[in-house]
């Protein structure tokens, strides 16, 4: 079966390019003027030339020379200002076309369920939002418009040389088809290169930023040696890739300069015998003016090939963008009520879920936490205890059942609401590259630095800050480096308390702190718990003993529920033998 033709030029993605022109149509429309000015004026040189010289020269008319050579001046100030006004507000176009496709890119991002990151490379989407963007200014800067100029500068030399002598024209264009159909093929196989190049490249960012990320891991396991063996291998993609666009110009744009360098040497041989003869149709500025013509009428061409392969790069990366904008990955959030205070009662009822289809999570569990109470959930990894907190957060949707907040489903909340009023401590602690402050209240304008400090104080924690240097101001670099993962872990505590939320959410909090940032958390515990529904994941004994209910899954399922002396009470229970095999010998250490 033949493949479908492919169309060189993706029209509707023009169409859509040109949506976001809109806002800057004037811009637009005086570069489509500034582009026939440009393309008017560029045969006038040779023009005024060929006067000049069967006029005044030929006749010895020293003021009509000089009357030639001003006006060519003059064409030459006006063509200069003209092209520096196009390039200038030609990449002003593209600039500012780009920084609204990006940030449209990047605020779709920010709405997207988890699930589309679990399965997502965060190099190649590092490479869409940045690099690709780049790609898309040059569509505008260095590539549409001057193709277009290209093409409209051709035909204007195309008619004035048809005008000045139709023979010389002839010759010309007898060399123009060869060009043209190695310009088709060109184009053809340079975009292929250039989907190869871009896929390469976002292999390799995607490669570079994870084991950047994961450094201490491949010095652990030593794997420096195959890491650089397989980073060898993605870069000989990407240079083949690349190599690939090297040889279709080096192929091309020789073949491009030896086309015009034969149609001048005809336009010289055939002119020049008509000149010296002085019976033929070929007048000396006719011949002088066709040497100049030439290039004028080959270079737009080799300069639309090169142009194109910007436009092209472009091409790709405006489709690879668009498709992570059309990418439908959001949580729906058609809720209508405004959650300002939750009172804290929460109830899962029959929740199923699955992160992959056919895998069941959660298994129909329901349960359920009285405003106020502090309720633990225990078992073993992979038992569903944070997917619980994830589904309470909405970051993935439930495939049946419902989750009620207040006797509220979650889903007739606001997305925003539902989240400001959830504080979640996790045990994995992300912290930006910026100062304790901002990663405290992650630039809130409502939060001010007064309740942050009193915030610190009430929990225990302003002592530690202020022992760092620059205190509050402290830069804990990229994901909080600078501090330890108890310190990592407190920040993190004092960022949910500071929101003042309604329900609160521990997910393993303490479990790879020291004892010392451990008892902080045990302290701060306590204040910011009381009265407050509270829930907690921990495997720390002295945490689910305060409980006021313990919920005890294994495979997505609630196997027991009760007090911490309820469940210890239960012959063989599973909380009884968790506890006599993990908790006990804790206890006793």
């Amino acid at each position: 079966m033949s493949k479908p033709k492919e169309n060189i030029f993706d029209i509707q993605l023009f169409k859509r390019l040109f949506e976001y022109i809109k806002p800057y149509k004037i811009v637009f429309y005086s570069l489509i003027v500034l582009v026939i000015l440009l393309a008017a004026l560029s045969a006038a040189t040779p023009y005024l030339t060929k006067f000049a010289i069967d006029d005044s020269i030929t006749n010895k008319a020293e003021k009509d020379f000089l009357f030639y050579i001003v006006l060519m001046l003059g064409v030459l100030i006006v063509s200069t200002v003209f092209q520096l006004l196009f390039i200038y507000y030609a990449t002003w176009l593209g600039q500012n076309l780009v920084v609204d496709v990006r940030v449209k890119l990047f605020n779709h991002l920010l709405k997207f369920k988890m699930k589309y990151y679990d399965n997502s490379s965060v190099g190649v989407l590092i490479t869409r939002a940045v690099t690709d963007m780049e790609r898309i200014a040059d569509i505008f800067g260095q590539g549409l418009f001057m193709i277009v100029r290209d093409l409209l500068t051709m035909v204007v030399v195309f008619g004035v040389m048809v005008y000045i002598n139709l023979k010389l024209s002839l010759i010309v264009f007898a060399m123009l088809p060869l060009l043209l159909y190695a310009t088709r093929l060109f184009q053809k196989y340079m975009k292929k290169a250039f989907e190869e190049v871009r896929t390469e490249v976002s292999n390799l960012n995607s490669f570079v930023q994870e084991r950047l990320t994961g450094m201490k891991i491949l010095q652990l396991f030593t794997r420096e040696k195959i890491e650089y063996d397989n980073f060898k291998a993605i870069n000989a993609r990407h240079k083949k890739g690349w190599l690939k666009t090297v040889w279709y110009n080096s192929i091309f744009f020789p073949l491009a300069d030896l086309s015009a360098s034969i149609t001048i040497g005809l336009v010289a041989w055939y002119g020049g015998l008509n000149v010296v003869l002085k019976g033929g149709a070929v007048s000396q500025g006719d011949l002088i003016a066709f040497i100049m013509f030439i290039p004028m009428l080959f270079r737009p061409l080799r300069q639309i090939a090169d142009k194109f392969n910007t436009l092209q790069m472009g091409m790709v990366a405006a489709t690879r963008v668009f498709k992570v904008i059309d990418t439908t990955s959001q949580i729906d959030d058609h809720g209508t009520k405004v959650a300002t205070h939750f009172k804290g009662d929460i109830a899962f009822e029959k929740v199923h879920f699955n992160y992959v289809e056919d895998e069941a999570v959660l298994k129909g569990i329901s349960f359920e936490v009285k405003a106020g109470e502090t309720v633990a959930i225990v078992g073993a990894t992979g038992a569903g205890k944070s997917t619980i907190i994830n589904l309470l957060n909405r970051f993935y949707e439930i495939k049946s059942g419902a989750i009620l907040v207040d006797g509220l489903n979650i889903k007739e909340v606001t997305l925003a609401s539902l989240r400001t009023q959830i504080a979640v401590v996790l045990q994995d602690v992300f912290l930006f590259a910026d100062t304790i402050m901002n990663n405290i209240t992650l630039n809130h304008p409502e939060i001010t630095e007064a309740q942050v400090y009193q915030a610190a104080k009430d929990i225990g924690i302003h002592d530690f800050i202020m022992t760092l240097p620059n205190g509050y101001n402290y830069n804990v670099k990229e994901r909080g480096i600078m501090l330890s993962s108890g310190q990592r872990q407190l920040i993190s505590f004092l960022r949910a308390y500071v929101t003042n939320p309604s329900i609160l959410v521990l997910d393993e909090a303490t479990s790879s702190v020291d004892s010392y940032s451990e008892q902080l958390i045990q302290n701060a515990t306590d204040k910011i718990t009381k009265g407050r529904t509270s829930i907690v994941i921990a495997h720390r004994l002295a945490t689910i003993q305060k409980a006021d209910k313990i919920i005890v899954m294994d495979l997505g399922e609630i196997v027991e529920q009760g007090t911490h002396e309820e469940l210890l009470k239960k012959e063989n229970g599973y909380y009884k033998n968790l506890y006599e095999v993990q908790f006990l010998k804790e206890h006793v250490a």
